[in-house]
């Protein structure tokens, strides 16, 4: 059986010493699912080859308007994405990032000063943490301390999931804001996979059932998450693909929100409408798989997605029509459960 100190060894040694580079990786697991954006891909041309050519992460989870903000990014390697949050942030943000592999840090610290002129600043706005993404507070992060929580395929390697999701909802602002992307699977692991060091390395043997996730958020008190973006992953790797039989992997982008929110997605007549005003999104902005607000036009949203539109950072680029004083029942939305019919349709939450 292995324990919670065998785990962290086994995802040290492959992420500090098996894995050279990006293309030692046997699955798509760990590498990018959707296409960077192009004011990010602006940002990743400035940065460094050496912190590029160590990043292992699954997504590209960097939401909008960040300017001024704290971002704290969990797992943060060699610190792609906490240079390229270094540019969002601007010269007042502050971006920390926190990883327990000592040769990715090494990366990481060793390019501050680099980025940090690159970027024109005066000084650097980004600080590399070594320790565990279970236990923030021995790092010093307060409570409520953290606009913005990003995580890049590492969730699925701590073996201690609860209490990592403990951790990021308490050093979130009230309002703040988790945007991850991780890997998850259409049903639970066996044992023996959840040990296998090579699957375990390439985000596969931890990967939580999107179902024990939503039960895990809930007892957290985050009832409604949202997915942003799927995308099945290959398993390239035959021995891979062997070990993994019928169990179906996915990357997904999350959002989730600190915030007061209902179990199910109801009825208030509610109107939202999206003013075009965020950096970079004049046209339309994307809260998750179906909600996509063009600049202007109306849309009938339930009570949380007003919430989660009025009560946070992003108020001020939206309008919300009507409050919560009448209620009309259950709201008509978004997609159901994970299919498992080859469909590479994502799973949702309650909305």
């Amino acid at each position: 059986m292995m324990t919670e100190h065998d785990a962290r060894e086994s995802v040290q040694d492959y992420y500090g010493k098996i894995l050279q580079t990006k293309d030692d990786l046997k699955t798509s697991a760990c590498c990018t699912a959707d296409a960077m954006p192009e004011p990010l891909r602006r940002i990743l041309a400035l940065l460094h080859p050496e912190v590029k050519d160590k990043f292992y992460g699954c997504g590209s989870p960097i939401p909008p308007a960040l300017e001024g903000m704290t971002v704290l990014d969990l797992g943060s390697g060699s610190g792609r994405d906490c240079f390229i949050l270094s540019k969002l942030v601007g010269p007042q943000g502050r971006v920390i990032g926190v990883d327990m592999t000592e040769e990715q840090l090494e990366v990481a610290n060793r390019q501050i000063v680099y980025h940090t002129e690159r970027f024109g600043y005066e000084q650097p706005n980004v600080q590399f943490l070594q320790g565990y993404i279970e236990d923030l507070a021995s790092l010093g992060l307060a409570d409520n301390s953290v606009d913005v929580v990003v995580s890049n395929c590492v969730v699925n390697l701590s073996p201690d999931k609860r209490r990592v999701f403990a951790e990021i909802f308490r050093v979130l602002k009230p309002g703040g804001e988790l945007y991850f992307s991780d890997v998850f699977a259409d049903r639970r692991i066996p044992e023996d996979l959840t040990q296998d060091p090579v699957l375990l390395g390439e985000c596969l043997g931890g990967a939580l059932y999107i179902e024990d996730f939503r039960r895990l958020l809930l007892k957290l008190g985050c009832p409604d998450y949202r997915v942003v973006s799927s995308s099945k992953i290959d398993l390239n790797d035959p021995e891979v693909a062997q070990k993994a039989g019928g169990i179906g992997f996915y990357s997904l982008t999350i959002r989730a929100f600190k915030l007061i929110l209902e179990d199910r997605c109801e009825d208030f007549g509610q109107v939202a409408y999206y003013l075009g005003s965020l950096p970079d999104h004049p046209h339309h902005f994307t809260l998750d798989n179906h909600h996509h607000f063009e600049t202007g036009r109306p849309m009938l949203v339930c009570g949380n997605t007003a919430a989660m539109l009025s009560q946070t950072r992003y108020a001020a680029h939206f309008g919300i029509i009507g409050d919560t004083s009448v209620h009309f029942g259950l709201f008509d939305c978004g997609p159901g459960a994970l299919q498992t019919n080859g469909d590479d349709a994502a799973p949702g939450a309650c909305c």
